[in-house]
């Protein structure tokens, strides 16, 4: 019989598809909500149960998310792909959008390499509701401090800040945010990029880690924000892809209809996620999502503990 129903595959992909663009880390929320749930929500969405198909679930609905982003940023994508292609043909990198695209391609090493040496031990020995707690409330304090830090201890945004440079007026927003995010050189790409590894962890957010890295660098929010979900799209969908065939062989007999089901819902929440995110970024910082995940990890971890 399934262990997967297709209420719980559309409110796992619903989840999922919000969660893994907001800075509040899916992963974390994946395992934790089953476990306060309880029920049977907590015995078939187990991550670290034996044959559990939930983590292939899990990753398999993380492709949803991705081709999301790509159908959001489709314009974008295009523009990179064109940069790299003649940055590799002119053997040079000269324009923005060559670039991005190599910056996009450094930024990715860390995390494509940790990702595969270390997913599976991360997942397996931290993969249950008291760590993924405790990192959520970590990932909160993280958002927090990374506020702090760059704004001087007053956790505001400057009115300065969002001042546009003489002659920006003449340029598209998604080209001003290009050029910006392409004077961060090598070293500050690399450090935003390692940053996902942190991902790896239940509870922390790779959006959020990102997004706190960038502004620590010195990216305005809104940039932090299109770095990090331009950064996720090959991230996630790589990782995603590699699960796809164990969901096409055994481990996905009698739970394919109900995980397309929740990648539909993924993809629907995905969309709508990063369509408010990128706009909120605009004027609006990380400090309610920290505030957020301080509270509802600490009150998990309470929950799970004492109750």
């Amino acid at each position: 019989m399934s262990v997967l129903t297709y209420p719980e595959a559309i409110g796992v992909g619903l989840l999922q598809g919000v969660t893994e663009l907001f800075p509040v880390s899916s992963l974390g929320h994946s395992i934790l909500v089953p476990a306060l749930l309880g029920g049977h929500w907590k015995t078939d969405l187990n991550v670290s149960a034996a044959d559990s198909p939930y983590l292939n679930v899990l990753i398999g609905l993380h492709l949803a998310t991705a081709l999301a982003l790509v159908v959001f940023f489709r314009r974008d994508w295009v523009r990179v792909i064109s940069g790299l292609i003649s940055s590799v043909r002119q053997r040079r990198i000269e324009t923005v959008d060559e670039k991005l695209a190599c910056l996009l391609i450094v930024a990715t090493i860390p995390v494509g390499i940790a990702g595969l040496a270390l997913d599976k031990v991360f997942r397996e020995h931290l993969g249950k509701p008291i760590p993924a707690a405790i990192f959520l409330t970590v990932n909160g304090l993280v958002l927090f401090v990374a506020e702090r830090l760059r704004r001087g201890g007053t956790g505001q945004r400057r009115a300065t800040d969002d001042l546009p440079a003489p002659g920006d007026e003449q340029l598209h927003p998604d080209e001003l945010s290009d050029r910006r995010i392409t004077k961060l050189g090598w070293g500050r790409a690399l450090i935003i990029g390692g940053a996902q590894i942190l991902a790896l962890l239940p509870g922390i957010s790779r959006s959020g880690v990102t997004i706190s890295a960038g502004i620590f660098k010195g990216l305005r929010h809104e940039d932090s924000a299109r770095f990090a979900f331009l950064l996720a799209t090959p991230v996630i969908g790589a990782a995603a892809l590699l699960k796809v065939p164990a969901l096409l062989g055994h481990q996905g007999d009698g739970i394919r209809g109900q995980v397309l089901a929740g990648a539909v819902a993924a993809f629907v929440a995905g969309y709508i996620a990063v369509r408010f995110l990128t706009r909120y970024f605009e004027t609006r910082t990380l400090t309610p999502f920290a505030i957020y995940c301080t509270l509802a990890g600490a009150g998990s971890l309470a929950y799970l503990t004492l109750g």
